[in-house]
């Protein structure tokens, strides 16, 4: 273990977070996050039925459990197998949310649909920031296409997005979809992180829309999710789009893809 590993190890076991969630048996210092998000906005009530997307190791998990109760349901996926709880309403599986097969399973061990979905995956760091922050925004995109088939009408949608260029755009997007959308982050996250929770409240009931004329989209427009999944809502719109921020927008995007593809060869 080289130095900086070392002094990691040391700042997390010093992190008044990490030795909390330890003594309180939570999987992860994130669970001091998901409880200081409901305190101030109030999505999870007891009772609710609860869907963690990218749920590994389970700290979102327990503390979901902790809100619904006994009378709640919460369901989590994530690419790593998740270790088991005790508890008999948290269910956890390994499975890709991207995935139509994935969000159909989630559907079937539902009771019902969902009064809140949650997300706190984040993308695979490669140290670029550009990257770093576009897969954010690509991982965030792929929650809110899920959320829209597995949460009811008037539910609550919470999600991690790093901060950069794309951030605002995400939330303009949100608003699409859910009455009130708010932007936070809780004490829990660590100030050197660049983490921010996107709040949408009373979700509207719309499917999402591919074509939908935000540039964002086309950092997943190849994604199988798109084309076997998500149901077209309009026609394709042929007229093009003229907007010069838009424009702007969509030639960063392309640079950002065209980044990403240049470092998966080295």
């Amino acid at each position: 273990m080289g130095k900086k590993d070392k002094r990691w190890v040391m700042q997390r076991k010093n992190d008044f977070y990490y030795k909390l969630a330890k003594q309180n048996h939570y999987r992860s210092r994130a669970s001091y996050k998901l409880l200081q998000l409901n305190e101030k906005f109030e999505i999870i009530y007891e009772g609710d039925k609860v869907v963690d997307l990218g749920c590994a190791p389970g700290g979102w998990l327990q503390a979901s459990h902790d809100l619904v109760g006994e009378d709640g349901f919460v369901i989590g996926v994530d690419l790593q197998k998740v270790k088991p709880l005790r508890e008999e309403n948290i269910v956890a599986f390994q499975g890709d949310m991207t995935k139509k097969e994935t969000i159909n399973k989630i559907i079937d061990l539902m009771p019902s649909k969902a009064d809140v979905v949650i997300c706190d995956a984040s993308p695979n760091i490669s140290g670029v920031w550009e990257v770093d922050h576009s897969r954010s925004i690509e991982l965030s995109l792929m929650a809110l296409i899920a959320t829209t088939h597995l949460l009811r009408k008037n539910g609550n949608f919470v999600v991690k997005v790093f901060q950069g260029s794309l951030f605002d755009q995400y939330v303009q997007l949100l608003t699409k979809h859910f009455k009130k959308v708010q932007t936070t982050k809780p004490k829990a996250s660590r100030s050197v992180s660049a983490e921010v929770y996107v709040i949408g409240k009373k979700f509207l009931g719309n499917k999402f829309d591919k074509n939908t004329d935000f540039p964002i989209i086309k950092l997943i427009e190849d994604n199988e999710f798109l084309d076997k999944y998500i149901e077209e809502t309009h026609e394709k719109n042929e007229t093009a789009n003229n907007n010069e921020e838009n424009n702007k927008n969509g030639l960063m995007i392309k640079k950002i893809k065209e980044l990403r593809k240049k470092r998966s060869k080295l």
